[in-house]
């Protein structure tokens, strides 16, 4: 069987399938890991998928004023958000966790170092930090996400979102003061026996017990 040479427009569809291809190799593992970080497991998946469907019709308007991997997670985060604020939206109890701890955990307690061999220890950590984490407005917790886990530098976050560098900084610092309060409020930390950051949920009835209404003394 003759086949006719491919004109102009075949070949530029074979050479974009091609390249989208080799994006989809090196992306989809980062996307869905920050995906689900952002929305749980379950939803992460379908979200990835909307995702690059819509980087391979995209990718002729990339124009490069940004790094493709910032204008990919330019797509990626706006889907995100978009289905944090839909009404329908509920998050899986899933999450990932074990990798997520450290720069979460260094957020409350100002460390940058942690010891690595503690894995039981840092993922019931990252179970709870993650817990109050989701509790932050989407914008809130959309920057820290993208700054503390993703490791996105502050002017490259402001290129993902859109907004201003000064932005990203007020965000960031929101964030950080939120996730602060939310910890204090819910956790009690402490280092281990191997001097491991650690800590303890504090039971729902005792903030209550400890603070009983005004006028009537502690017991």
């Amino acid at each position: 069987m003759n086949f006719e040479p491919l004109n102009a427009f075949g070949r530029s569809v074979m050479r974009n399938q091609s390249e989208f291809r080799e994006i989809y190799q090196e992306f989809q593992p980062k996307i869905c890991q920050f995906l689900s970080r952002m929305l749980g497991d379950q939803a992460a998946e379908d979200i990835a998928q909307e995702v690059f469907a819509k980087v391979n019709r995209s990718m002729d308007s990339f124009k490069g004023r940004s790094s493709f991997s910032t204008w990919i997670y330019r797509i990626a985060t706006n889907a995100a958000l978009d289905k944090l604020r839909s009404s329908s939206f509920k998050r899986s109890s899933e999450h990932t966790t074990l990798e997520d701890s450290a720069g979460i955990e260094d957020i409350w307690t100002g460390q940058t170092e942690f010891a690595v061999d503690q894995e039981v220890v840092r993922k019931e950590m990252s179970e709870c930090v993650r817990e109050f984490v989701d509790r932050l407005p989407p914008d809130y917790s959309t920057v820290l996400i993208l700054s503390e886990l993703e490791g996105f530098k502050n002017r490259e976050i402001a290129n993902i979102l859109n907004i201003s560098l000064d932005n990203v900084k007020v965000r960031l610092h929101r964030a950080r003061t939120s996730l602060k309060k939310e910890l204090a409020s819910g956790c009690t930390f402490y280092h281990n026996e191997e001097g491991t950051l650690a800590c303890d949920r504090k039971p729902v009835g005792i903030l209550s017990f400890l603070d009983p209404p005004s006028g009537e003394p502690k017991r």
